[in-house]
This record gives structure tokens, sequence and C-alpha cells, in this order.
């Protein structure tokens, strides 16, 4: 799906039933909409809050309506899988949020920068998946140099440190950051 064409087509879906969403969006569809990458993505990834069952139903019959026209939309593409995140992002994440979307029954806001690239180079770390979604949000030094503390307090295996760090600076070395 490309969120910055099913996003809107949802949203007018949502005014036609009198249903409102507002939420934090992160992953692809985050990164979609705020123009980073044009690729399409599996789902919208909602971090808070836990959405509403109204909403849940409104989703899956859209997703049954899109794909009556020819398209594909998974039942789950709107989700709150990764809410976990929401816990163990630094203090004061919630403060630096970002309009990721405006619409007339949606509102959608991202994490900041910086909370939004430690929940990307996160699960780049832990699953090996978002190499690309971090190549385009291009770090800087100092910004991997800073995750690296943060990434290696999430697991506890004594071999997470060392994965976390090769893995930064693997990524600091295709953007450009020497060896």
């Amino acid at each position: 799906m490309k969120p910055t064409e099913i996003i809107p087509l949802f949203d007018s879906f949502l005014v036609e039933r009198h249903l409102h969403l507002e939420a934090v969006l992160i992953g692809g569809a985050a990164l979609a909409l705020q123009g980073v990458i044009a690729r399409e993505t599996r789902d919208c990834d909602i971090l808070e809050p836990e959405l509403p069952l109204d909403i849940l139903e409104a989703a899956r019959s859209f997703a049954q309506d899109i794909s009556g026209q020819g398209g594909i939309l998974r039942d789950d593409w709107l989700n709150n899988g990764p809410a976990q995140l929401a816990s163990i992002l630094p203090d004061g994440w919630r403060t630096r949020i970002q309009v990721a979307y405006k619409g007339r029954a949606i509102a959608l806001w991202s994490p900041g920068r910086m909370d939004f690239l430690l929940t990307k180079l996160f699960a780049l770390c832990d699953r090996g998946l978002d190499l690309n979604d971090c190549l385009a949000l291009k770090p800087t030094k100092e910004e991997l140099s800073g995750a690296a503390g943060w990434i290696v307090q999430q697991d506890m295996n004594p071999e997470w440190p060392t994965h976390v760090h090769a893995t930064l600076a693997d990524l600091g070395r295709r953007c450009g950051h020497g060896v």
C-alpha cells in the first residue's frame, strides 16, 4: 500500500462514517507521509493510543472495500503492533511529535527526528530489516553515536552491545561517515 494514497482515502471513509482518528504513527507509513521514502508499506503502525474498536472495524471494512476494487490491503493494515515502544522511548518524546498527516477525520503525528531515528535504528539492530529506511533518514555521525547507548540498553543479551556497535558502524560507513 502507498500511505500517501491510502490515508487520504481512509480519511474520506472515516468522514462518511462520522469517525475520527488521532494517533502517533511510526514506521514506513510515517516516513512515506513525511516524504522521506516513496516505497509501499505493509501497514500503518500506530504507536499510541490503543486503536478503538470502531476504528479497527472501519479499517477492516475499508480494507475489504479496497480489495473489492482490485487493490490489496490487509485486514490488519492499521494496527498497534509497535505500541510497546511508547514505554521505552526517551522521556519527553511526546513533547517532540510532529505532524505527519492532517485530514478532515484523521490527524497523525510521528515522533520527532531523533526519537523516530531511535525506533528505526533499534529495528535495524533487532530485525535487520530497516536498512533502506535508515539510509533514507541519513543519520549523522553524531546521531548514530548518540543513539548507540539507548539501543544497547534495549536488550540484555551479552552480545547485543557488540552487535549494535557493528550495525551502527556499518550504517555509518554506508552513510559516508568513514570507517
